[in-house]
């Protein structure tokens, strides 16, 4: 294997020709039964919104009947391809008015998920949001627990969960094929952090673009142009994204999380770069320490590397001469190594102990039909809040650690708490624009 770069681009390119695209784009579902139809909104109408869009409008099932949008300029797509749909520019206004809905998606910038997630589940709607479901640890706690509480069918938009040989990472683990894991090293060379300062100046607003509507919860400050914020660095920045770790760990820990049954972790420790005032850092490296499962030792130590950082050379040296990935896995079993490169098949090693291993063919499922279908009465969904709010804890728990390098957090998960640097915990929850907060948040 090379260590060459694998884009987001080139990864959906990986799925289409799995005949799993993620998302999935262009494709009727043809096996649903037939049932009424899903009336369905948009939060987002661009970039992963309008991917999200396509990708549950491909089952007959699901109607889109309206959109949120804060920069009207980015509505073109959709209103061509949906040419009934209602627009709206305030996320509020739509669930205000909106009053026949059944299902929603939430694909905006990470510091709007919980907002409107809770906003929708409280309206009693059914719940697609986008990784990482919160940009907090207590939002993920309370969007999970009012969607259980209201029994809403929800899912967090980590497509990977359905693909085959993620599945079959799960399954060679959970049959024991390397004996139980004691140490997993995952990493990612996205860089979705910023060492510089925030610039010191004010630009004009674009046309069509509301700017107190894209802040929303997140405090008052000036517009920058030059794409700083808006469409897409947003998540280099403190107030509104979650960095290269909030950005990946929910899909490339995914499989680490589901094969070992991890639960909440004990510590975690940060050794990498540290955010500054503005933006997230780089080249971040976390360690984790969790409770044993029925997969693992008494300890599982999960490390997690991203930007230019990966696992030490004695790990590496474990899957021999192969070439680490750009993102992916490594996990240490007491009976052999299992090497999982982001989207592609898993590699068990030493090579001649595991010959004539057979690796599991589970298949692929349909990360969005499964939603819409569940939204239907048709089966569960797989990747529901119970699932994706405790992970999403975790991962962020991870990100929060970057604040505070070289200093180990002892964590109680049952009430949210870093018991051993009180100041820690100021960054469990935040504080809402005034006007901007919401019941239960």
């Amino acid at each position: 294997m090379t260590t060459a770069r694998i884009t987001r681009r080139a990864a959906l390119k990986h799925l289409a020709a799995a005949g799993l695209t993620g998302p999935f784009v262009f494709r009727r579902h043809a096996t649903a039964a037939p049932s009424e139809t899903i009336y369905h909104a948009s939060f987002g109408a661009s970039g992963m919104a309008w991917s999200d869009i396509q990708s549950l409008s491909a089952s007959k099932h699901l109607k889109l009947v309206a959109v949120a949008d804060v920069d009207l300029s980015r509505t073109a797509d959709v209103r061509k391809l949906f040419p009934d749909v209602r627009v709206y520019q305030d996320w509020r206004q739509l669930l205000d008015k909106e009053k026949h809905l059944n299902s929603v998606n939430i694909s905006t910038p990470d510091h709007m998920h919980a907002s409107i997630t809770m906003r929708a589940l409280q309206q009693g709607l059914h719940t697609y949001t986008q990784k990482p479901l919160t940009q907090t640890i207590y939002e993920a706690r309370q969007v999970t627990d009012a969607a259980r509480a209201r029994k809403r069918v929800t899912q967090m938009g980590i497509q990977i969960h359905a693909h085959e040989v993620h599945r079959a990472v799960v399954q060679t683990i959970q049959r024991g094929a390397i004996g139980k894991v004691r140490e997993v090293h995952s990493w990612s060379g996205k860089q979705w952090g910023d060492r510089n300062p925030r610039p010191n100046r004010s630009d004009p607003v674009p046309s069509g673009f509301n700017w107190d509507f894209w802040l929303g919860v997140a405090a008052q400050r000036p517009f920058l142009a030059s794409g700083y914020y808006h469409p897409a660095e947003w998540r280099k920045r403190l107030d509104f994204g979650t960095g290269t770790f909030g950005d990946m760990g929910c899909h490339i820990l995914d499989p680490v999380f589901t094969s070992l049954a991890l639960t909440s972790p004990l510590e975690v420790r940060s050794e990498g770069g540290a955010p500054n005032a503005s933006n997230w850092g780089l080249d971040s490296q976390v360690r984790y320490t969790f409770p044993g499962t029925k997969y693992t030792t008494d300890m599982l130590i999960l490390h997690w590397y991203d930007g230019d950082r990966r696992p030490p050379t004695e790990v590496h040296a474990l899957i021999g001469k192969t070439g680490l990935e750009y993102q992916g896995s490594i996990y240490i079993g007491s009976e052999g190594v299992l090497y999982s490169p982001y989207i592609a098949a898993p590699v068990l090693f030493p090579v001649d102990k595991f010959k004539d291993y057979k690796l599991p063919n589970p298949g692929s499922e349909d990360h969005y039909l499964q939603f819409v279908e569940a939204c239907r009465g048709n089966g569960r969904t797989a990747a529901s809040f119970d699932y994706a709010g405790p992970l999403t804890e975790s991962i962020l728990l991870g990100c929060l650690s970057t604040r505070y390098p070289q200093t180990t957090l002892k964590w109680e998960a049952a009430s949210l708490k870093v018991s051993n640097v009180a100041e820690a915990n100021r960054l469990v929850r935040k504080v809402y624009r005034k006007g901007w907060e919401v019941e239960g948040l």
